[in-house]
């Protein structure tokens, strides 16, 4: 088992508040530490101090910290062409010594890419497919050979495929809840299968489709990662929970649930326990106030009594 610390930075934070978390995530033993990819806050709040660009941001963590993976979860296709973000991608490896992981997805946000005019075309399937496979062919292509690629939506034409991440192959994280198209892309490109904001029951559903989705490409199952990204609410007693719940305008009641994790270590580890039953084998913290550092502290205290 893995366990990751997952941030939304759009939502209000700084390069130093993520610096807080990623170095605090590190020093306490978590796996990961991993970003949304947004430029426009949502809901109440006014996102202050604004966005910070993901991949920006990582590269930066990548030269102050040295253990713990660092990723996005997940990138939007909309938002880099595929050839510039396998430089990025492998830069940052560089620049961590072999650390990077690709979250990649089809974006879903319309209103940020109206905020800061990045197209957003209505059918973003085929985007996806086509960058996985630019992405993957760029990283895989020997050193001595070029790569090149003609689809509907990009056309390489004898890239030199440089730079080469440090790690033979890059994890690549795809995820959502499609019934038939994400199982199948996760299978034939993927590294890891995530599955966010849902039931027990519908995260194991999920998994069972893309196992199914590797046996239809002949992949065996078992090779391929399964993960869970769900809002957590933790502290050691009812009135922190409380308090926290308080700061990010909501109660304990409102988010306790099937989906969230939510309550002291004893409710803590036993969802996880769950989570572990119905087949995932790395799960994502997904902590929402990137001010408050000691909840990061607080779920470090929880880990030495996680599965592993």
């Amino acid at each position: 088992m893995e366990y990751c610390i997952f941030t939304e930075p759009q939502q209000g934070a700084s390069y130093d508040d993520q610096l807080a978390f990623a170095q605090a995530a590190e020093r306490l033993g978590f796996d990961g530490f991993f970003r949304s990819d947004h430029y426009l806050h949502m809901g109440d709040g006014d996102g202050l101090p604004g966005p910070t660009d993901a991949w920006t941001t990582l590269a930066g963590l990548a030269r102050e910290t040295s253990r713990i993976r660092l990723g996005t979860l997940v990138s939007s296709v909309t938002y880099r062409v595929p050839g510039l973000l396998a430089i990025q991608v492998a830069q940052v490896d560089a620049m961590s010594g072999g650390r990077a992981e690709l979250g990649l997805g089809t974006g879903w946000f319309g209103r940020e890419h109206d905020a800061y005019g990045i197209p957003f075309p209505a059918k973003r399937f085929g985007l996806l497919e086509e960058q996985l496979a630019i992405v993957t062919g760029l990283w895989s292509t020997p050193v001595d050979e070029t790569y090149s690629f003609a689809g509907e939506h990009y056309r390489l034409t004898d890239a030199p495929a440089l730079p080469k991440p440090v790690q033979s192959r890059v994890p690549v994280i795809v995820g959502g809840g499609g019934p038939k198209r994400t199982p199948e892309l996760a299978a034939r490109f993927a590294t890891e299968f995530n599955i966010g904001f849902r039931s027990e029951a519908e995260s194991a559903e999920k998994f069972a489709g893309v196992r199914a989705a590797c046996e239809r490409v002949g992949r065996d199952p078992e090779s391929l990662k399964l993960s869970v990204a769900l809002p957590t609410l933790a502290a050691a007693s009812a009135s922190e929970l409380d308090r926290r719940a308080e700061n990010l305008g909501r109660t304990v009641d409102e988010l306790r649930g099937d989906v969230n994790i939510v309550g002291t270590r004893d409710e803590i580890v036993a969802k996880v326990e769950r989570l572990v039953a119905i087949g995932a084998n790395r799960v994502y913290f997904q902590l929402m106030d990137l001010q408050d550092v000691s909840h990061v502290e607080y779920l470090g205290e929880v880990l030495p009594h996680l599965p592993r």
